[in-house]
């Protein structure tokens, strides 16, 4: 039996044995994955999820434009599609993709649903957000046409983004 601190990952629509860190070569890519799931002191659920868009050591890494025009992207979106929820993005070190970061939103179809929504709201986009000098501490390393591409890439496996290994 759980106690009321732990959450049910696979209620929320999480494998648990993807759950956490994994061998990096069993990963698969374009994937959404549960990274870690915590209660806080106070009682809120803090979720990270690791949006994987490359295969990690395969020679096919984002570069520093698409992962800072993409970033711009989820920041917007996610803040404007979940803003009670949505706490931060960060770009993978590895440049094979984000961690998204939520408080009290776990659920993989809602995180899915979103994550597709700003991604299909991105091919008709006119700029990236953000990319002005009042807002950007690199505002003209941005292009709208290489986001707009990453996200037809990670678009193109919708239907098995859940599918984070092998």
């Amino acid at each position: 039996m759980q106690s009321e601190t732990m959450i049910d990952i696979e209620k929320l629509g999480w494998r648990p044995e993807w759950v956490g860190e994994m061998d990096h070569r069993r990963l698969k890519a374009p994937t959404v994955k549960l990274r870690s799931a915590r209660r806080a002191e106070v009682g809120d659920a803090i979720y990270c999820v690791d949006l994987r868009v490359r295969h990690p050591n395969a020679e096919a890494y984002l570069s520093s434009t698409e992962l800072h025009s993409v970033e711009h992207f989820l920041l917007e979106g996610f803040s404007r599609h979940l803003p009670e929820n949505f706490v931060s993005v960060g770009i993978m070190g590895c440049q094979t993709g984000f961690y998204l970061v939520f408080s009290n939103e776990g659920h993989a179809e809602t995180i899915c649903i979103v994550l597709e929504r700003i991604l299909r709201d991105m091919q008709q986009a006119t700029a990236v957000p953000y990319a002005n000098v009042e807002q950007c501490g690199h505002w003209q390393d941005h292009s709208l046409e290489a986001a707009q591409a990453v996200a037809r890439e990670i678009l193109a496996q919708r239907a098995h983004w859940l599918e984070a290994a092998a």
